[in-house]
């Protein structure tokens, strides 16, 4: 079974979402959406879903980057994203810190899409390091620190429990369909596509 993804123009979308006791995240209720939100997630596929895509207004999220995601896409770009597999796991009341500069030399520049907003995709800054404190799906507290393409996936879907999306961050001139990015730029190193584009990117759009 699987959830429906809502997608952007969804209020949900746009609000913070709540944070859950211990008790509300062993409870069955909860547990039982975290299984549903996996199966959605790898479904879809994506790398990380945020439970308001799902319709439910509270702080939990899960990740799984799989290896089979970047099958064909070359080794030197794998590189530059400093991509590699994370096994799922789940986010609960997340708190993120960014770990050095957020701007400048300490960010990255890749595309990314969204779940919420299908068929899309942006050149996104993100920071290059981050450190995150949740509990997990036990209620446990637990700590993360993630570097590359692990800490742009941590960015984007806790921004999701406060209402922003990657839009909101993206160079706009980068904002292209997803069959055009597969043709044109999947294997491009990003200084090539914003050469292409006519994007400074250290500046908005």
């Amino acid at each position: 079974m699987k959830l429906k993804i809502v997608q952007a123009g969804d209020p949900v979308l746009r609000q913070s979402a709540r944070p859950l006791s211990r008790d509300e995240v062993r409870s069955g209720s909860v547990q039982q959406l975290i299984e549903l939100m996996r199966e959605t997630m790898r479904d879809a596929p994506g790398v990380g879903l945020a439970a308001p895509q799902v319709g439910e207004p509270l702080q939990l999220v899960v990740i799984e980057d799989r290896e089979e995601y970047v099958v064909g896409v070359p080794p030197e770009r794998l590189a530059e994203r400093e991509r590699a597999p994370v096994p799922f796991h789940v986010l609960v009341n997340p708190r993120l810190s960014v770990v050095g500069p957020a701007l400048g030399d300490g960010s990255r520049l890749f595309f990314e899409g969204c779940l919420s907003l299908a068929g899309l995709v942006a050149l996104t800054p993100r920071a290059h390091a981050v450190r995150v404190e949740a509990l997990d799906e036990n209620g446990d507290p637990v700590a993360i620190d993630a570097e590359g393409w692990y800490a742009r996936i941590l960015q984007h879907e806790i921004d999701h429990l406060h209402g922003r999306l990657y839009v909101d961050r993206m160079l706009a001139r980068s904002f292209m369909a997803e069959a055009s990015f597969a043709r044109h730029w999947r294997t491009a190193p990003v200084a090539d596509v914003c050469a292409a584009l006519g994007i400074v990117p250290d500046r908005p759009g």
